[in-house]
């Protein structure tokens, strides 16, 4: 006897669904390919406690890296309220309490899974340097409450210390190159070595310290100037030197001093004419960069005049420099301090505040400048145009933070991509359709068998 309607069309739902469950399943096993997702994000904190004030960065890169070294953004920048941590000698733990407003802001950034495996750093620069030479007990103490404010916080803490300033102009080497894409650029949908680029050198005028740092056309002759790194897997050799006492505002504190061991009554040539003041004397010796003799009083005022001669006020500027112990000598800047001959375009940072406060102290400064380049680090009239002068290059401060964190992710280990098993939307989409197919064909027979009547 013969199959009944019900029968057959029951028979032909189930074979359709056999038919395009097993289409679907050939189709996410044998078309599916290998996918890697992107890596996860990490993230590091910097803070830059420099002599007049501290600034936190927080910086991003994937987790997989490129050639070992992290393809860094910066993702946060916060100044903090106050001024440089080397201020809080007489109560030590405000230097701690003043990092907490901005380490929030960055923590807030952060996802909070992501905090306890956050690098956070603080360097101190040139203004620690100098209350470490003055007074070391209280460069300790601040560090120790700095430390103690950031080790109680959920972060990765990678510590608190006095950067060498020999470090400060690397790393800032290393920033402005990365920034201007001279490390490393984006190409044909990878990450490239560049291969026509031109390294340009950094200059960094703080107000403790200033620092030259650069790649030169010959070999160093001495050794402990140069500074090495690995970065996207090549490797970099550059001259590196820091000037203690030669920042600005170190400078402008040395000339004053130095006038006024001629008289209390101070004729200054660096002032514009008109300018009239009554200061004390006893804070312009509290810097180390100050030398004090026995005999001097320091309950003593000084009267300042400001007389505008710019030639007297040049004068008195090289009188803060030693050139004649370079004299003659073409691998050597000033005070006997090796440097071979500047090469390529340099940036300068200037990261002093210009408030009006400063007013009686552009001329001073612009004529300091000139000075410092021309005559201390030997800029001649072929190269003087090579310099900018920039607080950001490609929307990214060029300070040194971002260059340590750069050296920095070359010891943070990269994570590998994550392996998935996908398709590709043509046919992911054909999947889709042949597992309605199959579900509307079951259903299809199910019906047939539960409601259809039998004649």
């Amino acid at each position: 006897m013969g199959l009944s309607w019900k029968e057959r069309v029951f028979i032909a739902l189930l074979g359709i669904a056999a038919a395009s469950g097993l289409t679907m399943l050939i189709l996410i096993l044998v078309k599916a390919t290998d996918v890697f997702l992107p890596a996860d994000t990490k993230f590091g904190i910097v803070f830059d406690a420099g002599s007049s004030h501290t600034s936190l960065f927080v910086y991003q890169w994937p987790a997989n890296k490129e050639k070992d070294t992290g393809v860094v953004s910066q993702a946060l920048t916060c100044q903090i309220e106050g001024p440089g941590i080397a201020s809080y000698t007489s109560d030590p733990t405000q230097a701690g309490e003043s990092l907490k407003g901005c380490l929030e802001e960055a923590l807030a950034l952060i996802p909070q899974t992501q905090h306890q495996e956050t690098p956070t750093f603080l360097g101190a620069t040139a203004g620690m340097r100098l209350l470490s030479q003055k007074n070391s007990s209280q460069a300790r103490d601040i560090l120790a409450a700095v430390s103690q404010t950031l080790s109680n916080s959920p972060v990765d803490f990678w510590g608190a210390k006095i950067l060498a300033g020999q470090d400060e102009g690397a790393f800032g080497w290393i920033t402005i190159n990365y920034v201007l894409g001279m490390l490393l650029k984006y190409s044909s949908g990878q990450w490239i070595l560049p291969e026509e680029r031109t390294l340009v050198g950094a200059l960094d005028l703080g107000g403790a310290s200033t620092q030259i740092s650069f790649a030169p056309q010959g070999p160093i002759l001495d050794q402990s100037t140069q500074a090495t790194f690995r970065l996207y897997g090549a490797n970099y050799s550059i001259y590196t030197h820091s000037y203690l006492c030669f920042g600005r505002d170190q400078v402008l504190t040395r000339l004053l001093a130095k006038l006024a061991q001629v008289s209390s009554l101070v004729r200054h040539p660096c002032y514009h004419s008109g300018y009239l003041a009554t200061l004390p004397l006893a804070p312009l010796h509290e810097s180390p960069c100050v030398h004090t003799t026995d005999s001097l009083n320091l309950t003593q005022n000084l009267t300042v005049e400001g007389i505008g001669n710019p030639g007297e006020c040049v004068a008195a500027l090289r009188s803060l420099f030693n050139f004649s112990s370079c004299e003659d000598q073409e691998d050597c800047a000033f005070n006997g301090v090796y440097q071979p001959p500047v090469h390529g375009q340099f940036y300068v940072e200037a990261s002093y505040p210009g408030q009006e406060r400063w007013l009686r102290d552009y001329c001073a400064s612009g004529m300091y400048i000139l000075v410092l380049l021309l005559e201390g680090y030997k800029f001649r009239e072929e190269n003087w145009p090579s310099i900018q002068f920039q607080k950001q290059a490609g929307g990214v401060d060029i300070g040194w933070t971002l260059g340590y964190m750069l050296n920095l992710t070359g010891m943070i280990p990269a994570e590998a991509l994550t392996q998935w098993r996908a398709q590709s939307y043509s046919i992911w989409m054909a999947g889709v359709v042949f597992a309605v197919l199959t579900l509307v064909a079951i259903l299809g027979a199910a019906a047939v068998q539960l409601f259809w009547t039998q004649d």
